[in-house]
């Protein structure tokens, strides 16, 4: 008999690919264990020898050998261990590792008979972890399949998006011709139909001409015009145009330089794809050996690369191979060529009422004409422009087909590069930048000076915003697409029917005459306005359209010059209006919890608001339990039942709230519900709050709920409080000697927290007197009470000084901060320098104000006036800007400090300045997290590191000391319920 030590280092090996995934021993049982270990072995032992135990059997019983011959037991040596520490020393085993004897066990007779307990469980368990591992193999694969594929679909829209649209117009031009008639199309792509032939004609006609020209009399536009098919130019043209009349039209007027400076931005950006695709795919006749050797080293490495998911490194070859920068002149030059040819070619037709006698009448589409305006009513400086005049027909029907020029930055399919740089991030192939500085070339040069090093937080929380994945919620959708069938006008759709232009009155008299004048135009006013909304609705539904069936989406971001973040697709996004908000949820879902449930209530309560928002979570709770037939009525019959969500002040996303909480209240286990719904968390009028962290007052601080309370603190009530008691107060002085005693004695009554929220909201973003002023006038129009003009505007001017005067007074230190701000920007604009800082994250932020020039450009169209980065500053707008842009790259920096912190912690966050996002059950994790990060971030002296980067740039200027701080300590933001909420 083997001696212990000996046996318990068996090696005899059964099978390779064993259960346990190392060497195994056979067994021979000889006697069962001691009484102690008789709860494993319950039957009494036969004389018995184990096979092999293999990963590919299924059964619960095994072969075994009987055999006459002095039986011996091999056990697997952590199974040893087990049974000596159960019955001490197993007698009569024996371990053996003799070949032979594997042999000649190998070969007898076996019998099936039950496994003891142990070889049981041990097997169902190795079978259970071998499972488990196949089963996540098989899903990574899949999954890497899965990703593969849209991936493989995210660079088909990124670069094959145009080539589409041509195939499409050819198709269509095919059957048109095969079958003698127009197909059925939409209003726009009928009209796209027939001008897309004509203008693709004369751009190739064009082509030819210059080519056959010298280079002495060739066009400026001449080598740019060639890089692109006439086709694939023809539809950029027609659809660029088609989205700026959609987009931002005035009086049916495109400014002739901005419709040919876009036009001239997206030929270039086409070129620079088509050329690496020309390049990397097409063998010329004319290319030589070498050549062609080369384009197919260069198309393997692509490849190569792609394969190798090494997509930066394919992008680094494409623009190695793309063209140089052209700059606004060439863009401008092409462009206006471009617009000029579609002008001539594009036509559009009225219905056909007359006779069938009669020729058909064919319009322009669009005319190139020059506009006068005034610099003010009443000024004599007069500017005159270049615009692009639409047809009215072409106008008629547009905003019924806005969902026809979607190309090509819609939401991705796949996770947006991870950012390192100034032009590296975001899109797969389209070009995207980390910051939208409209052509600021201070900006530009800071941005790419900067290493990965020094930014990579601000990196890392774009790459956090850009990961988060969505979908779109289509019951949400089929709600609004049914009311916006049904004519719109309703739950903050705009109306789709046009305001009837008043008729002209019979009547000679002049004031009728000049009523009816004024009403026409502000019939007209309003129909612009609807026709632009509408067309807004139809561009934002037409994304939730075709992002419906996916299964999720991401939304890439990138920075303004100040810091704050925004989704770079422009439409379809959660910084949109409630109508995207409520389309849009968590593409991952999480079971509510009981947290959850709580803070599910309490959002939709916030979504209603109509001063429920400003009561304690008990209040807005309690809210919530008186309406929950009216929620499940609403959740579950939201068209024709009693439409109790459309009293909400946000529509969409309070139904969409209703959803998810009646699905939790019918269930018999409403925490396990899963819910996608994304929970808001909003700032309390965050300007000030930030504002009051600078400063430490104690009393600015409560007023902003940086202070726990039993109830928010609403400051904007607390500021029209004030103004009341300063009205109160004149209204009771002499009208003769006072003249605003009259005013006061007017307003008393008119006094209310809306009248002031605008004003006190902006006051801390530079709102000047005459913006306060505008704010409150719209306010008390909206009221009514003062129908007379010059009443209304006298009554508008006291109320902006008597609000600002209270704000003054009760944010006394937030005032001393922005004087100190506004007093060294004015210092460093008047020594010709921008103001630049680096926010705590470290990204370099310059203010990009300086006075523009002018640049001539001689084009085919006109002589086009370009605005161009000059090298003065401009000193009121440096002065008055930089203290709204500085507290604004703090709250970005708060907001982008947060997303970081809450993807370590495992959460799903979006963010819309001072309003973080998450799910339901997680909310209380944000809540402490951003808490932690607004202490952490205003624990550094923010202030007096400001004042020194100054000191140091500009070492010959002298700035104030930093205003004195007071005693508020910033830990008490921690115990603070309604800091956010």
């Amino acid at each position: 008999m083997a001696s212990p030590a000996a046996a318990a280092s068996p090696s005899l090996s059964l099978n390779q690919t064993s259960l346990f995934h190392h060497q195994t021993s056979l067994i021979t049982w000889l006697k069962p264990p001691s009484s102690s270990s008789s709860a494993l072995f319950r039957r009494k032992a036969t004389k018995r020898l184990l096979p092999p135990i293999s990963a590919a059997s299924s059964s619960s019983s095994t072969s075994l050998s009987v055999t006459t011959e002095k039986p011996t037991v091999h056990f697997h040596g952590n199974l040893i261990e087990s049974f000596e520490s159960h019955a001490g020393t197993i007698k009569g085993a024996t371990f053996t590792d003799n070949p032979v004897e594997r042999n000649e066990l190998s070969g007898r007779k076996k019998l099936f008979t039950q496994d003891p307990p142990w070889i049981s469980a041990l097997f169902l368990k190795g079978l259970t972890k071998l499972a488990d591992q196949t089963v996540k193999i098989e899903r990574k694969d899949i999954d890497k399949r899965k990703f593969d594929s849209l991936r493989r679909r995210q660079v088909k829209e990124e670069t094959e998006a145009w080539e589409r649209t041509v195939d499409e117009y050819r198709d269509l031009e095919k059957e048109m011709c095969e079958k003698s008639l127009a197909p059925s199309l939409p209003y726009v792509k009928h009209m796209f139909l027939g001008w897309f032939q004509p203008l693709k004609e004369v751009i190739e006609r064009e082509q030819k001409l210059q080519k056959n020209k010298s280079k002495k009399v060739r066009a400026a536009y001449a080598p740019h015009i060639e890089l692109l098919p006439a086709d694939k130019m023809a539809v950029i043209v027609m659809h660029k145009m088609m989205g700026l009349v959609m987009s931002g039209h005035e009086d049916g007027c495109i400014q002739v330089v901005q419709a040919a400076v876009s036009i001239g931005i997206a030929i270039e950006h086409e070129v620079r794809i088509h050329n690496f695709l020309k390049r990397s795919r097409k063998n010329n006749a004319e290319d030589s050996e070498e050549e062609l050797k080369d384009k197919q080293l260069l198309r393997k490495r692509v490849n190569s690369l792609i394969r190798r998911k090494r997509i930066i490194d394919a992008l680094k070859v494409v623009k190695s191979e793309g063209i140089k920068p052209w700059g606004r002149a060439t863009q401008a030059k092409l462009g206006s060529r471009l617009l000029e040819l579609l002008i001539e070619t594009a036509y559009v037709q009225p219905p056909l009422t007359q006779s069938g006698d009669s020729i058909p009448e064919f319009r322009p589409a669009f005319r190139h004409k020059f506009k006068t305006v005034t610099k003010y009513p009443g000024s004599k400086l007069v500017r005159r422009y270049g615009v692009i005049e639409c047809d009215s027909l072409l106008l008629a029907g547009l905003d019924k087909s806005a969902k026809h020029m979607l190309i090509p930055y819609v939401p991705m399919l796949v996770p947006p590069k991870r950012w390192r740089g100034y032009d590296k991030g975001g899109y797969l192939f389209l070009p995207s930048y980390i910051m939208r500085t409209h052509g600021s070339k201070k900006q530009q040069d800071a941005l790419k000076d900067i290493s990965s090093k020094t930014a990579h937080r601000v990196f890392e929380a774009l790459d956090t915003l850009g990961n988060t994945k969505w979908r779109v919620n289509r019951k949400i959708l089929d709600v609004v697409e049914r009311l916006w069938a049904d004519g719109g006008n309703i739950a903050g759709l705009v109306n789709r029917e046009d305001v009837p232009i008043p008729e002209k009155p019979s009547s000679e008299d002049p004031e009728e005459i000049q009523s009816w004048k004024w009403s026409v135009r502000k019939a007209k006013k309003t129909n612009r306005e609807r026709h632009s909304l509408r067309c807004d609705v139809e561009l934002k539904l037409s994304v939730a359209r075709k992002m419906k069936d996916e299964e999720g989406f991401y939304y890439p971001h990138n920075l303004d010059f100040r810091g704050r973040a925004y989704p770079m697709h422009p439409h379809l996004n959660h910084l949109s209006s409630d109508l995207c908000r409520g389309t849009l949820e968590f593409a991952e879902g999480r079971p509510l919890g009981k947290s959850g449930l709580y803070w599910l209530k309490i959002h939709l309560a916030n979504l209603y608001a109509g001063g429920v928002e400003k009561l304690s979570h008990d209040g807005r709770l309690a809210f919530v339990e008186n309406h929950l037939d009216d929620i499940i009525d609403s959740a579950e019959n939201a068209i024709h039942g009693k439409r109790w969500w459309l009293k909400a002040e946000d529509p969409f996303q309070c139904l969409a709230a209703c959803v998810i909480l009646g699905q939790a209240l019918k269930s018999p286990s409403p925490y396990s519900v899963i819910s996608h719904l994304p929970i808001h968390q909003d700032g309390s009028c965050n300007g000030l709050q930030h504002y009051a962290a600078l400063g430490r007052d104690s009393f600015e601080a409560a007023a902003v709920n940086l202070v726990a309370g039993e109830k928010p603190a609403d400051v904007y009530s607390e500021i029209s409080l004030r103004v009341h008691e300063i009205m109160k107060k004149d209204s009771n002085k002499d009208p003769e000697s006072n003249p605003t005693a009259a005013l006061a004695k007017i307003l008393i009554n008119q006094v209310d927290r809306k009248l002031v929220k605008q004003t006190v909201m902006t006051s801390v973003y530079g709102v000047t007197y005459v913006g306060a002023r505008e704010q409150i006038k719209r306010r008390l129009e909206e009221k009514g009470v003062i129908s007379d003009e010059r009443m209304l505007f006298a009554a508008a001017c006291y109320s902006a000084k008597v609000t600002l005067a209270a704000l003054g007074e009760i944010f006394e230190a937030a005032r001393a901060i922005m004087s100190w701000l506004g007093d060294c920007a004015k210092i460093i604009a008047s020594d010709n320098h921008p103001v630049r800082w680096t926010t705590p994250l470290g990204l370099p932020v310059v203010q990009p104000y300086c006075r523009s020039e002018r640049h001539l450009i001689r084009t085919s169209l006109q002589v086009l006036a370009l605005q161009r980065e000059g090298n003065t500053v401009d000193v009121r707008k440096q002065r008055t800007a930089f203290p709204p842009n500085f507290v604004h790259s703090l709250d970005g920096t708060h907001m982008m400090m947060t997303a970081v912190a809450c993807r370590e912690a495992g959460l799903n966050f979006a963010g819309v300045h001072d309003s973080y996002w998450t799910h339901a059950c997680d909310v209380d994790t944000m809540n402490r997290i951003l808490r932690e990060k607004f202490v952490e971030l205003y624990s550094t002296p923010i202030l007096e590191d400001l004042l020194q980067s100054f000191q140091e740039s500009y070492p010959n200027l002298v700035f104030p000391p930093v205003p004195k701080r007071g005693d508020f300590d910033l830990k008490e933001v921690l115990k603070s319920h309604y800091f956010f909420n």
